[in-house]
């Protein structure tokens, strides 16, 4: 009886402890801090994964701005340049017509003198009449110009011859035939009408007067002085006048001078001693000039062409010089 007692007592007594034990709070505050603590980093893994697709959606945007800009970008190059290349052929094209407009006009009228130089003469003549005595009576005219204003039909012959000597320079040099630049043409013609044609004439008359023999010496005489004191005369103010004439300093000029001086020199030297041969040799004196006019042909191509290169060369360096300071301001500074 008294074991039964024992284990009566201890059975009542053990369910009052446990639930004291059960009541006690650091069991409480220990199961209430679990919960929260998984809250809270719920949240921030919640924000966090918020957080990443925003920030590339936010990139996507961005990079696809960057994209059309630099495609409007691209585009609005694109633009200017076609525009630039269509005002260029524009610009090509009109010069074309002009060049082409001068080129069938003056061909057309030197044509035209050419073959009526006998209008008047022309009742009952035949095609072939008018072709054969053609050049015979050009001849007359022009002899009769010689006599009634040799310095003026002079000059205008070497302004012709030196406007088609630069036409050839140009052609020579890569421009197509109706391409050449008329004000260059224009220049060069210039300078054989108003200077050549007249200070030829009196140079021959000089040249004559300062070697009067018919000794066998004289030729050769005449040649030496031509290709040494007139060459270097006449070289350097077709040279010179050029270059006043394209608006460049006096600086530029003389300065491009000393370096073309000798090779322009020297080049005549392979051309006009032989065909001065000829010219003191067997031309008369009246008809020297339209004998030097032909050959000129050649030799303005070759003045031409040292009397522009250097000039065209120069520009073309202080153009792209100047875009390269243009382009290096614009770049940012830091």
């Amino acid at each position: 009886m008294s074991a039964l007692n024992n284990f009566a007592t201890n059975i009542l007594s053990s369910p009052s402890k446990s639930f004291q034990e059960h009541r006690k709070p650091q069991t409480f505050s220990i199961n209430l801090s679990r919960p929260l603590t998984i809250q809270s980093s719920q949240k921030n893994r919640s924000r966090i994964s918020l957080v990443g697709p925003i920030n590339a959606v936010t990139e996507d945007r961005e990079a696809e701005t960057n994209q059309e800009n630099e495609k409007k970008e691209s585009n609005g190059t694109e633009f200017e340049e076609k525009k630039k290349n269509i005002l260029l052929s524009i610009l090509l094209d009109k010069n074309r017509f002009f060049n082409a407009a001068i080129v069938l006009g003056a061909g057309t009228l030197a044509i035209t003198k050419l073959l009526t130089i006998d209008h008047e003469y022309w009742h009952g003549w035949t095609l072939y009449e008018i072709l054969r005595y053609a050049p015979e009576h050009n001849w007359i005219a022009y002899e009769e110009a010689l006599k009634a204003n040799p310095v003026l039909a002079k000059m205008a012959i070497s302004g012709i011859v030196y406007s088609l000597g630069d036409w050839i320079a140009q052609c020579y040099e890569g421009k197509t035939l109706l391409e050449f630049d008329r004000t260059r043409m224009f220049r060069s013609g210039l300078v054989g009408f108003s200077l050549h044609g007249s200070l030829s004439h009196y140079y021959y008359q000089f040249c004559e007067a300062l070697f009067p023999s018919n000794d066998w010496w004289v030729v050769p005489a005449k040649v030496a002085f031509d290709q040494t004191i007139w060459a270097a005369i006449w070289n350097s103010i077709y040279f010179v006048v050029l270059g006043f004439l394209r608006f460049e300093s006096a600086a530029n000029i003389f300065g491009e001078l000393k370096t073309t001086f000798w090779p322009m020199l020297t080049a005549g030297w392979k051309l006009w001693p032989f065909a001065h041969l000829i010219t003191y040799g067997v031309v008369p004196l009246e008809q020297r000039l339209l004998w030097v006019d032909c050959v000129e042909l050649v030799w303005v191509t070759i003045l031409s062409t040292y009397s522009n290169e250097k000039s065209e060369a120069r520009i073309s360096e202080e153009l792209s010089e100047a875009k390269s300071d243009s382009s290096s301001s614009k770049l940012p500074k830091d």
